[in-house]
């Protein structure tokens, strides 16, 4: 497999396996937000449904799941971004990391919000269509990647948080791999909307 890597214009790389989750119906004001436990502190992410659907859906099916927890981040660019979401990087993990997906890829939602600091976005491969479960939070300004990578939401509290995780000193040829593991404990969904039986017999 492909690891997940910068190509030209340090673009993020990701390669995972065919199939896709369903979406659902939401906007920016009804979407539930995620609360991202890492040993490093808290982020809150806003999601972007209106732009992105299938991946804001993707991310929160998979962090009902469980399927972040104990993961990390195991690439870190400061003033470019911090990746997380590989399966691999789990104790235990099998696999190199950035080369995990959760079995299937979801098809590219690219839009006009820009990668600016805090934007979350969705690490792929070459091909558009290859995303799965791995994502970057961006820590700079990132316009570049503009419209060839599926921005979905944006972190709106604990950017200390992510300042705290892009000033880990990192090493190897590419000066991303972090001397100190920082885990996704766990991720959190909050603000989901309850649905009522009136609303389960429509």
């Amino acid at each position: 497999m492909k690891h997940l890597s910068l190509l030209a214009l340090c673009a993020l790389t990701l390669t995972a396996c065919g199939g896709s989750p369903s979406s659902k119906t939401m906007n920016e004001s009804t979407a539930p937000r995620a609360i991202i436990h890492t040993t490093a502190g808290d982020m809150t992410v806003e999601f972007w449904p209106e732009v992105a659907p299938r991946t804001v859906d993707n991310f929160l099916k998979l962090s009902r799941e469980g399927f972040y927890d104990k993961t990390a981040f195991h690439r870190i660019i400061k003033g470019f971004m911090i990746q997380g979401g590989c399966p691999n990087t789990k104790p235990g993990g099998k696999g190199q990391p950035g080369t995990g997906s959760p079995g299937y890829q979801i098809k590219a939602e690219f839009n006009n919000r820009s990668h600016t600091k805090g934007v979350l976005s969705m690490a792929r491969s070459a091909d558009p269509d290859s995303a799965g479960s791995q994502f970057f939070i961006c820590h700079g300004n990132a316009s570049f990647l503009n419209n060839k990578y599926t921005a979905f939401g944006k972190v709106i509290s604990g950017e200390d948080v992510l300042e705290k995780i892009a000033n880990i000193p990192c090493v190897g040829p590419e000066n991303s791999t972090p001397t100190q593991r920082i885990e996704v404990t766990s991720v959190e969904v909050v603000g989901e909307a309850k649905v009522t039986k009136v609303e389960k017999a429509k």
